[in-house]
């Protein structure tokens, strides 16, 4: 009997998407598939490549309403927000058809009489990108579009949640006149998963999703000398110093945080600020909090949906309790948000002061609406308490003071810093990770280096 993977709206309940799963044998088809693909896919010029790649971008672009719609619909983002991310979507796969001449261009070294010499980058074969449903294309096309400008073949497995991003993929890359097999999806389970990357097919994995789920992919490749790409998310936190706009940073740490429902891995989960504004900067956030409107997220005035299944909201919601209980103060009443309730995954948007690093909203990822604010006496309590997380994938001040900003940052221990912003990626800066929140790169020029080998060129030249 074929197994089947149902995917759960979170807007009503219903199941949207049902889907046969691979079998072990269409997997390893899939493999070969990609291999013999890939031998050819590598010789093609890179400015075919460009063009085969942005024919893609023109079909998926063309279907963005269809695309935005299915969004709200498997992960639950309110509509006024998921064409967002269509577009960054497009922002970021033309970024890296832009760099890539770039970015894969031979590395000279100094002349030497008699020789010819240089590095050149070649393709690692075939990459698995195992893709999460928070930012369901925008963490896969950080991995797909460089890969196969590179000359890789790419298999797709995505979150069980969105399993129409994978086929929408496929379909625009067909439209787009991409070879067969160069790029390939499929619907699996997480132990077969385990094993393509045991698999001696696959070259690379790329993995966006929980430290728990970056462990399972190390376990699975340990036996082989192949790299991993792991982001893991984090506990991101921001810090408003005295001088800063404070209107300006309430705006954006509100959105840092409650964006999404909060289930971002580069959302804002902690917010530091200054005693000598932390009255007036909780004051302020506090009020725009509670103007959002929490509902079915096809409506159009909504802009806070579900989280992504019930589960998910009680965790948060057990971090919030425990907090309360611990000593802190709530300062949002649920009640306010008439769509809120136990045992679904509508969460109202929460507030938290007088917290600690003692409890776990300040420490665990929550993955949610809720934010706890503490109050810090200066820029070192605030680098201190910036540093004490096992996570750091960014962090943001707001001042006034950029040498200042410079200064702090380089202290933080993060793979971006950001000044008077939150909870974005700049496909132009590489995208990356400390400590929990994982290892590797993507995009930038940078973000091409995990997905290439280097190979040396030494030729003695006769004269």
């Amino acid at each position: 009997m074929t197994e089947t993977q149902k995917t759960v709206s979170p807007v009503d309940g219903r199941v949207y998407v049902e889907r046969p799963l691979a079998t072990d044998a269409a997997i390893q088809r899939v493999l070969e598939r990609a291999r013999a693909a890939q031998a050819k896919w590598k010789h093609v010029p890179l400015a075919e490549r460009a063009a085969i790649v942005t024919r893609f971008v023109d079909a998926f672009i063309a279907r963005k309403q269809q695309i935005a719609e299915e969004i709200s619909w498997q992960m639950g983002r309110p509509i006024s927000q998921s064409p967002g991310e269509v577009r960054g979507f497009e922002e970021r796969a033309r970024h890296m058809v832009a760099i890539a001449p770039k970015a894969l261009s031979d590395l000279d070294v100094d002349a030497k009489e008699g020789f010819r010499r240089f590095i050149r980058r070649e393709p690692l074969g075939v990459v698995l990108v195992l893709a999460p449903w928070n930012y369901p294309y925008l963490t896969s096309v950080n991995s797909v579009v460089p890969a196969i400008m590179a000359g890789n073949a790419v298999v797709l497995k995505h979150s069980n949640q969105t399993p129409l991003c994978a086929e929408r993929f496929a379909e625009a890359f067909a439209q787009a006149g991409l070879p067969e097999g160069v790029f390939q999806f499929v619907h699996c389970r997480h132990d077969q998963s385990a094993r393509m990357i045991a698999s001696p097919m696959v070259d690379f994995v790329a993995f966006t999703g929980s430290v728990a789920g970056g462990h399972a992919v190390q376990k699975a490749a340990s036996d082989r000398f192949i790299g991993t790409g792991l982001e893991l998310g984090g506990k991101d936190p921001g810090y408003v110093r005295p001088d800063a706009d404070l209107a300006h940073a309430v705006e954006n740490l509100v959105d840092g945080a409650m964006f999404n429902s909060g289930q971002s891995c580069c959302g804002i989960e902690r917010i530091y600020a200054h005693e000598k504004i932390y009255d007036a900067f909780v004051d302020g956030f506090v009020k725009l909090t509670r103007q959002y409107r929490l509902g079915n997220p096809l409506e159009p005035n909504v802009n806070l949906g579900p989280m992504v299944r019930a589960r998910a909201a009680d965790f948060a919601r057990g971090q919030v309790r425990e907090a309360v209980a611990a000593g802190a103060r709530s300062l949002v009443d649920p009640k306010d948000f008439p769509a809120d309730k136990d045992g679904t995954p509508y969460m109202a948007p929460q507030v938290l002061v007088d917290v600690n690093h003692s409890m776990r909203l300040m420490r665990e990822e929550s993955f949610a609406p809720v934010i706890g604010i503490m109050k810090a006496r200066s820029d070192e309590e605030a680098i201190a308490l910036m540093n004490d997380s096992e996570y750091g994938l960014t962090a943001a001040i707001w001042t006034s003071d950029p040498d200042a900003a410079i200064s702090i940052g380089e202290r933080v221990d993060t793979g971006t810093w950001f000044m008077n912003r939150c909870d974005y990626l700049d496909p132009a800066l590489a995208w990356t990770g400390v400590k929990n929140s994982g290892r590797g790169c993507t995009l930038s020029v940078v973000g091409y280096e995990q997905l290439t080998r280097l190979k040396s060129f030494h030729l003695r030249v006769r004269t």
